[in-house]
């Protein structure tokens, strides 16, 4: 697993993760709205992601793999920075 460390502050998880993409990734649970760190540098928002679905990505044996495989192609995003 390539979970560092998690911390719960109020409604948002964040996670920090050691791969060779993300960075961190940070989700919230009333507005279910997942922010991900990408180790470049790069932000992004994807809406509307399920406790469920954010509990598989945490869980995954590869973070990165299962963003691009479930959550980037099936929910809107934004890149925020």
């Amino acid at each position: 697993m390539a979970i560092l460390s998690e911390r719960i502050e109020g409604t948002t998880i964040s996670v920090d993760i050691k791969s060779t993409n993300i960075k961190s990734a940070s989700y919230n649970t009333e507005s279910k709205l997942l922010t991900v760190v990408f180790n470049n540098g790069s932000i992004y928002q994807y809406e509307d992601v399920s406790w469920e679905l954010f509990t598989k990505f945490r869980m995954s044996d590869s973070q990165g793999a299962f963003l691009n495989a479930k959550i980037k192609n099936a929910h809107a995003y934004k890149k925020v920075s």
